[in-house]
């Protein structure tokens, strides 16, 4: 399918304001992009309660956000991990999808601000979304979450971070996840996919941003192939949770995405995969329209995971 008329739309806009990726981008330019971009977007749907924490890390406080839904628990749990190539983003950057995933799965979710790169480059960021999955596992009852109800889910950098705290939480010992939600995941920092050359340039994420990206968030070359970096290099990825992965047609991280899908199907898995055509990097927190076909997916996955 050609590129959707709003995706074509808001790319030449982007182009036009400067907002696009360039080599000579730097960390603080692209946060202080996406602060000006947060500014602009209205605010989003309310949910019944809304409280910020800081929770204990491995190293230093991470701060976490709970949404929790109108009802009466104890309610399931999602954990968000946000987009941003590990570099940018906080508790703002999603938190209008966090609403309306609260609202529309009946669930609480808990959003983490995980440590960034370069300042704290890998493996802050996993170490991070671990230790709040497990923070959240031990104090769920305290929020009026169900700790046998717990799901992780991210966009981008963040479904990459969803996959693997499930690879860390089958293999050290818990907790317990009941599903785990990717949307436009990376999964392979080789960056040698066939999507990764078609949509080198022109889209919302390129080639030459990914390579930005893996320098900064990997400056350590061995750990480009890490499987706590590019899960789908792990060598078993039997018993790990259903999944649902979202991909978009025009995305450099396409074919990487729906490859790790096959993976978990190959390994038995309960794997659904979802590519929306003509649309592009991070759609929901772009298009209304397609935005909610697919946040409608997402919650009618999360409501069956939770039962």
């Amino acid at each position: 399918m050609a590129l959707h008329p709003q995706a074509h739309a808001l790319l030449e806009q982007m182009k036009s304001l400067g907002l696009s990726y360039t080599h000579d981008l730097t960390v603080d330019h692209a946060r202080h992009m996406l602060k000006a971009v947060q500014a602009t977007r209205p605010q989003g749907e309310p949910v019944a309660r809304v409280e910020d924490r800081h929770i204990p890390g491995s190293t230093s406080d991470i701060p976490i956000r709970i949404y929790t839904p109108h009802g009466n628990g104890p309610f399931p749990i999602l954990l968000f991990f946000h987009t941003g190539g590990w570099m940018v983003g906080d508790l703002d950057t999603q938190d209008p999808m966090c609403r309306r995933l609260t609202n529309m799965a009946g669930c609480i979710v808990v959003s983490v601000d995980y440590r960034l790169a370069p300042e704290h480059p890998f493996p802050a960021a996993p170490d991070d979304c671990y230790a709040a999955t497990q923070w959240v596992a031990t104090h769920a009852l305290a929020f009026q979450g169900d700790p046998t109800r717990i799901a992780v889910g991210g966009d981008s950098a963040g479904g990459n971070l969803a996959t693997v705290v499930a690879l860390m939480a089958r293999d050290q010992g818990g907790p317990s996840l009941l599903f785990q939600l990717m949307l436009f995941p990376s999964t392979d920092f080789r960056l040698n996919t066939a999507s990764m050359e078609e949509c080198a340039e022109g889209y919302n994420v390129t080639k030459a941003q990914m390579i930005w990206i893996r320098r900064t968030y990997l400056p350590n070359p061995q750990d480009w192939t890490h499987p706590l970096a590019s899960p789908m290099l792990a060598q078993n990825l039997a018993g790990l949770p259903p999944a649902l992965i979202i991909t978009a047609e025009y995305d450099p991280l396409r074919d990487e995405g729906e490859a790790y899908g096959k993976r978990l199907q190959k390994a038995g898995v309960q794997t659904k995969i979802s590519r929306y055509a003509g649309m592009i990097h991070d759609f929901p927190d772009l298009f209304e329209e397609q935005g909610n076909v697919a946040l409608n997916e997402i919650a009618t996955a999360l409501r069956a995971a939770f039962g």
